[in-house]
C-alpha cells in the first residue's frame, strides 16, 4: 500500500544502549502506521523501551536501525539543525512532569513552541487563546504556574502540544503525577483535542484507565509492540 504524506509509518525500528553489563537491545524491530486522527496507547513494565519508543518517534534518539517516516519524511535524513525544526513543526509533546517556565504566564507557556520557529503573532495569541478557553483556563491567562493546580498546569501542557498544530503529540505518562479525577479530564482533552484537530496521538502510560479509553491498544514487551488482532491487521496493511 503507498505511504500516504501525512501517515506516520514507523517500520523495523531498533534501538540499543551501552550498559555495563553489556549490550542492552530496548526496541527489537517495532512496526507502527498511524493516519490523521488516530489514536493508540503504548503500555509495558518500567524498564521496557517505552519512553525510547517515544523519543525515536520524537526524533530525540535515533534508531539504530529500521526508519520513522512523518508527512513523508525520515527526519533522520536531515541535519541536526533541520530535524529541530521539523520537530517543533511537526510534534508535540507532553511529558508525565509539565516542564511549565515558572517565571511565565500560563498564556507565554503556550506560546513557547512559537519562538523556535517564526515567533509569535496575533494570530497565534488568538490561537492560545481559544485552546485554553477549551480546556477551562481562559480566565487564568495571567497566572504563574505556581498558582495553577497539577491538573492545570498539565491542560497547559497539552495546550502548549497543539499550538504549532503539529501533525503527531505524543504523551509520555501524561497523567502519571495527578490524581484520578485530574487523570481522567486530562484523557479526556487528549483523545478530544487529539479528534478536533485531525491530529495523530501515541501515549505511553502505566495507567490501565487510561489505555482502556484509547481505539488501539499496544503492549511493549520483548521489545516489540503487540497486540492481537490490531497488530496483524496492521502488518496486513503494511504488506498491501
Amino acid at each position: 500500500m503507498a505511504e500516504k504524506a501525512s501517515e506516520l509509518v514507523v517500520n523495523g525500528v531498533r534501538k540499543a544502549f551501552d550498559a555495563p553489563g553489556g549490550r542492552l537491545e530496548v526496541l527489537q524491530g517495532v512496526d507502527l502506521r498511524l493516519e490523521p486522527g488516530q489514536a493508540v496507547a503504548v503500555t509495558g513494565p518500567s524498564g521496557s523501551g517505552k519512553s525510547t519508543l517515544l523519543y525515536v518517534i520524537g526524533t530525540l534518539e535515533p534508531p539504530n536501525e529500521g526508519t520513522v517516516q512523518l508527512n513523508g519524511q525520515d527526519p533522520f535524513e536531515l541535519s541536526e539543525a533541520e530535524r529541530a525544526r521539523f520537530r517543533n513543526r511537526h510534534i508535540g509533546f507532553v511529558f508525565q512532569d509539565h516542564h511549565l517556565l515558572p517565571q511565565c504566564t500560563v498564556l507565554e507557556n503556550v506560546l513557547i513552541p512559537l519562538l523556535a520557529g517564526k515567533g509569535a503573532g496575533a494570530d497565534d495569541e488568538a490561537r492560545a487563546r481559544q485552546l485554553l478557553d477549551r480546556v477551562g483556563l481562559g480566565d487564568r491567562l495571567s497566572h504563574r504556574p505556581a498558582q495553577l493546580s497539577g491538573g492545570e498546569r498539565q491542560r497547559v501542557a497539552v495546550c502548549r502540544a497543539l499550538i504549532n498544530q503539529p501533525t503527531l503529540v505524543l504523551a509520555d505518562e501524561p497523567t502519571g503525577n495527578l490524581d484520578r479525577r485530574n487523570a481522567e479530564a486530562i484523557g479526556t482533552l487528549l483523545l478530544e483535542l487529539g479528534r478536533e484537530h485531525n491530529t495523530m496521538l501515541i501515549c505511553v502510560t502505566h495507567s490501565s484507565e487510561l489505555a482502556e479509553r484509547f481505539p488501539r491498544r499496544y503492549q511493549l514487551r520483548d521489545g516489540k509492540l503487540w497486540n492481537g488482532a490490531v497488530q496483524r491487521s496492521e502488518k496486513t496493511e503494511q504488506k498491501a
